[in-house]
């Protein structure tokens, strides 16, 4: 009798910066080798690039979620070392990336499909990415949180319709992988967030999370007069 052989998961490696608190991942087909990096810190980019050698990873594609004002990406210096294509969304705004993406897009690694969608409302750019059973939704949707909505065209009207119309339509067990975590800890769930989330439980309405977001008063972004022209050119330097 033949054996079906069963095709193994993604490999996932996620990755934490400190200073910004910020999650990046490098996902990859474990028979092939084929890989995509998702939201690279500059600071980080040397210890993921010896990830990636070490594994064996054939980098094709580089993914940001947005364009982020709390750190400098590393997309750049990983493009410059794997030849990666840089990929944000089409409305990001941004100069100089390989490819701009629709909403809906796929991008195929290995085996595997990863689906881009566009998750507006913490900014007009912010794209998640679905490929088996996860969903990276970088500051569109934070565990217990979200993303601010106060600067970068942000509108907590729009990110509630992302979370709820979106997000929260994945079956309840899909693994959610965040752009940051406050509190150590690293992954959720759909099902999780529908019942705990503090701002976007199923039980709080529109207007609940419109007068949460708009009466948080956060602070300016300690980095962003730096992060945004570095980022809003896919960190290419002049």
């Amino acid at each position: 009798m033949k054996v079906k052989r069963h095709r193994p998961d993604v490999g996932v490696q996620q990755f934490f910066e400190k200073e910004s608190s910020t999650y990046s991942y490098l996902l990859y087909d474990q028979e092939t080798g084929d890989g995509i990096f998702i939201d690279p810190v500059y600071e980080t980019y040397e210890r993921d690039l010896k990830w990636i050698k070490d594994l064996g990873i054939k980098l094709l594609y580089i993914l940001e979620t947005h364009v982020h004002a709390d750190h400098k990406t590393g997309s750049w210096e990983i493009k410059k070392a794997t030849e990666a294509k840089t990929c944000l969304s089409a409305t990001s705004g941004v100069k100089n990336a390989d490819l701009l993406l629709d909403d809906g897009q796929t991008i195929e690694f290995g085996n595997f499909s990863l689906k881009a969608f566009n998750t507006p409302g913490h900014t007009n750019g912010c794209m998640s990415y679905y490929v088996d059973g996860m969903l990276f939704t970088g500051d569109a949707l934070f565990i217990r949180g979200c993303g601010r909505t106060d600067f970068q065209e942000g509108d907590p009207h729009t990110l509630f319709k992302s979370v709820r119309d979106l997000l929260f339509s994945y079956p309840d067990e899909t693994l959610i992988y965040p752009g940051h975590d406050y509190k150590g800890v690293s992954f959720s769930t759909v099902g999780e967030e529908k019942k705990f989330n503090p701002r976007l439980k199923l039980d709080h309405s529109e207007e609940d999370f419109v007068k949460i977001m708009n009466g948080l008063n956060l602070a300016y972004p300690k980095k962003i007069d730096v992060s945004l022209p570095h980022n809003l050119v896919c960190g290419k330097e002049n």
